[in-house]
C-alpha cells in the first residue's frame, strides 16, 4: 500500500479513536450515563466490532488499530450505561 495512504489512515484512526477519550474518561470518572443513549451506544459498539472484524479480514492495520481501541472505549461506556440502567430499574 502507498505510504501516504497509510499515514492518512493512521491519522484518521488516531483522531476518531481519540474523540472517544473525553467521554470514556468522564463516564469512568463520574459513572454518570443518564444523558447517554443506550440504543445509540449499543448499535455503535456493534458497528465498531464489525469494523474491527472487517479490518482483520482485510489485514488493514489502521482499521484494526482504530477499532480495537474504540471498541474498548465504547464497550466501557456501554457497560456503565447498561449497569446504571439495570440498577436504576431494579
Amino acid at each position: 500500500m502507498n505510504i501516504t495512504l497509510d499515514i492518512i489512515g493512521y491519522i484518521a484512526a488516531t483522531l476518531t479513536t481519540a474523540s472517544f477519550l473525553p467521554q470514556a474518561i468522564l463516564t469512568i470518572k463520574t459513572k454518570d450515563t443518564d444523558s447517554l443513549s443506550l440504543s445509540m451506544y449499543s448499535i455503535f459498539t456493534l458497528g465498531v466490532l464489525f469494523w474491527l472484524i472487517y479490518g482483520i479480514y482485510k489485514s488493514d492495520n489502521a482499521i484494526i488499530f482504530a477499532n480495537a481501541i474504540t471498541l474498548l472505549l465504547a464497550s466501557s461506556i456501554l457497560s456503565f450505561k447498561i449497569y446504571n440502567t439495570v440498577c436504576k430499574k431494579g
